[in-house]
């Protein structure tokens, strides 16, 4: 590819123009770290080019409540271009809804779906991740994961669908599976949505059946680890436990997922047998609706740029960068959030893994194109610095669990129940963009809180479903 002052390989109907002189920055994903990268890159002299494959920016923090129709999409979704309107207006940054197959380092392009090359000076990688269902990806189509809102909805449509369909069917045992609920894994999007489909259970859809009883609805969840929010102190991680169970979910420690069809979920427990040693034993969960919390893997833009580049990988398929957030041998390209497997260099002698959550996602977009700013004009990069505010999860209405740091020092502090989700409402809805979205989620959470109400229960005409959540008569298992 030729400089950024000059025309790119691409046709020039395709090319974007630059200013001459003008270095191109290339920002791949809008989310938290693309997000905050663009921003902080706005008021330099560089042409910015914003390539995601949707048109939204998405709070994924909240997205479990737009699967369980507790919000609206556009309560934490916005448009791309709206939030990026006043940079946009600036002139130097483009916005592009597109889809990136593959990275040309030698050639300092990236290369879109449909054959475009879009040349850079300097990249910045921030795809994302996506589910990882550890080798069985066959797993997918009977238990979704959740990572966009077309995840959110298909979840929706599933729940609700189950509830329905167990309204229709008259024999018990045949019913017992659309009544129970399975969410495999405890991190906090699973305990998360396992407190929630509990509540929606035991609440919300309580008095609007005729022939079944939803209070009678099972929600199990599912987890490999001994215990639940294994990333959370042990007391937290059991009140957590606590409070699910006192909303009405199941809690499976240490059971291990061996297989999941259309009709139920194959797990393995270690058991204490009689002769005093623990062994595996199979059990067998029948149900119809399966939700996929376990495993995250990074975007396969991770394997591209390893092609093209011979960076190494980490084991979930993430970018092993620099101190800085570049990769070696290519100065000029950065990788942050959840691709990124990246470490905090607070103590240069001691660093630290950065977990996989917003905020570390957004202060690498941030650093990324604070470095990028030093290398324009002739300064050394810096090491990214970590600052952790802590961890929280919430489990359901008056119910969470919340580790927080207190800034310039080295105290955390530790709370749950009602006290740790009413800060868990806070800080969400501080850090959703717009106030229109800040409004409508506060709205929203006041009548749920008031009146056990979800109004956002409605998901398309049965006939564009899904093939297997389509009410179709199936009488006896695979």
């Amino acid at each position: 590819m030729a400089s950024s002052a000059s025309s790119s390989t691409a046709p020039a109907s395709n090319a974007i123009a630059v200013k001459p002189g003008k270095p191109r920055v290339v920002i791949i994903g809008c989310g938290f770290g693309g997000l905050e990268a663009a921003k902080a890159l706005s008021h330099a002299e560089v042409e910015i080019v914003v390539i995601d494959r949707t048109n939204h920016h998405l709070f994924q923090p909240l997205l479990y409540q737009v699967a369980t129709a507790g919000l609206p999409a556009p309560a934490i979704a916005g448009p791309i271009r709206h939030i990026l309107r006043k940079q946009i207006a600036k002139g130097n940054l483009t916005v592009l809804m597109g889809e990136v197959s593959s990275i040309d380092a030698a050639s300092s392009c990236v290369v879109l779906d449909d054959g475009e090359h879009i040349h850079f000076d300097h990249l910045v990688l921030a795809a994302g991740a996506t589910h990882s269902y550890f080798g069985r990806d066959d797993w997918a189509k009977y238990a979704p994961g959740l990572k966009t809102l077309g995840d959110a909805f298909s979840i929706r449509r599933r729940v609700l669908t189950a509830f329905e369909r167990a309204e229709r069917e008259s024999d018990p045992v045949k019913r017992e599976p659309w009544l129970t609920f399975a969410v495999v894994g405890a991190g906090p999007t699973g305990v998360e949505m396992a407190g929630t489909l509990a509540e929606i259970a035991q609440q919300t859809l309580s008095a609007e059946f005729r022939r079944i009883d939803s209070r009678m609805a099972r929600v199990i969840l599912l987890e490999g680890a001994p215990r639940v929010l294994g990333t959370f102190t042990e007391d937290l991680s059991q009140r957590a436990q606590e409070q699910l169970e006192m909303l009405g979910a199941e809690v499976l420690a240490g059971a291990k997922v061996t297989n999941i069809t259309a009709f139920g979920i194959h797990y393995d427990v270690m058991e204490k047998q009689a002769d005093g040693s623990n062994r595996a034993v199979s059990h067998f969960l029948p149900t119809r609706t399966v939700i996929w919390a376990a495993g995250v893997a990074a975007s396969p833009l991770g394997k591209a740029l390893a092609k093209s580049t011979g960076c190494e990988l980490d084991r979930a398929g993430r970018v092993v960068v620099q101190p800085d957030l570049t990769i070696p041998g290519h100065p000029n390209i950065y990788v942050v959030g959840d691709l990124a497997s990246a470490k905090s260099y607070e103590d240069p002698d001691n660093p630290t893994p950065v977990p996989g959550v917003s905020p570390g996602a957004k202060q690498m977009g941030r650093k990324a194109a604070f470095n990028i700013l030093r290398r324009l004009k002739g300064q050394d990069t810096l090491a990214f610095r970590y600052f952790d505010y802590g961890s929280m999860a919430t489990i359901g209405k008056r119910a969470a669990v919340a580790m927080i740091d207190i800034p310039f020092t080295k105290k955390r502090i530790r709370f749950s129940g009602f006290a740790a989700w009413l800060f868990w409402l806070f800080v969400h809805v501080y850090f959703l963009i717009g106030f229109r979205n800040r409004t409508v989620v506060m709205m929203d959470w006041a009548w749920a809180y008031f009146t056990s109400q979800r109004h956002a229960r409605v998901f398309p005409d049965p006939h564009a479903l899904e093939p297997h959540t389509r009410v179709v008569r199936v009488d006896t298992p695979e």
